[in-house]
């Protein structure tokens, strides 16, 4: 796995070494700038796969729970429903709740497992899961009517994070669009007229200015970022 990751980083290191020898020219910058630039591509690269297996997750956990509510519903003990969605759930929560059902089989207790799950996992809603069959192993109680409660509250929070998404997208769009523009703009002037930006780069002001705008361009993308996505 290492070595993988080790080759990815060297082969976007050296692409943005070229991109940044073509604009900047060749020297000690270029390549310190590109090592950065690798660096960060693959943390936000992880981030975002570690985000949509989690999205996975929680699209997936409420029919995983559906499946256990119906195992025990018929008498089968919680460990043997798990293993069934292990075996009809495909990945990410088919494996995760193989790991589970594997750690409650070889003599965890199911509270430290289902802890376990959720640390591995880290998605909101699993922690209801979670709390719900710890509280019901301690103190009794119908686990099926717990369960398909749970499912139900599950379903309606995904309902409205979705109908909030959908209202919320024009802010995203702006974002992206606004985002993307200074760069765009660029390339085309750099397009349509090479000449353009050469007088300037040689003023003092240039580099500043460019942290300058890089900065606000952030503290933008952050604000509008708060105002589209929010707690619920």
């Amino acid at each position: 796995m290492w070595r993988t990751v080790l080759l990815f980083y060297t082969a976007i290191a050296l692409a943005f070494a070229l991109l940044l020898s073509l604009l900047l020219g060749v020297g000690p910058q270029s390549i310190m700038l590109a090592m950065a630039a690798a660096a960060a591509t693959l943390a936000i690269y992880a981030v975002r796969e570690r985000s949509r297996r989690i999205f996975a997750f929680g699209v997936q956990l409420p029919d995983a729970i559906d499946i256990i509510v119906r195992g025990v519903r018929v008498g089968l003990p919680f460990s043997t429903a798990v293993n069934l969605v292990a075996r009809e759930m495909p990945d990410p929560i088919g494996t995760e709740f193989g790991m589970l059902a594997d750690e409650i089989t070889f003599g965890l207790d199911v509270r430290t497992a289902l802890e376990n799950l959720y640390r591995r996992v880290g998605q909101e809603d699993l922690l209801f899961f979670t709390v719900s069959v710890s509280i019901q192993t301690q103190t009794g109680g119908n686990l099926g009517e717990i369960l398909s409660r749970l499912s139900r509250l599950m379903r309606n929070r995904e309902k409205m994070r979705l109908k909030i998404r959908a209202l919320s997208a024009e802010g995203r769009a702006t974002a992206y669009a606004l985002s993307a523009f200074p760069f765009v703009l660029f390339l085309v002037i750099n397009l349509i007229s090479p000449a353009y930006y050469r007088a300037i780069w040689s003023n003092p002001l240039v580099e500043p200015a460019i942290y300058l705008g890089f900065f606000l361009l952030i503290v933008g993308n952050v604000i509008i970022y708060r105002m589209v996505n929010f707690k619920f």
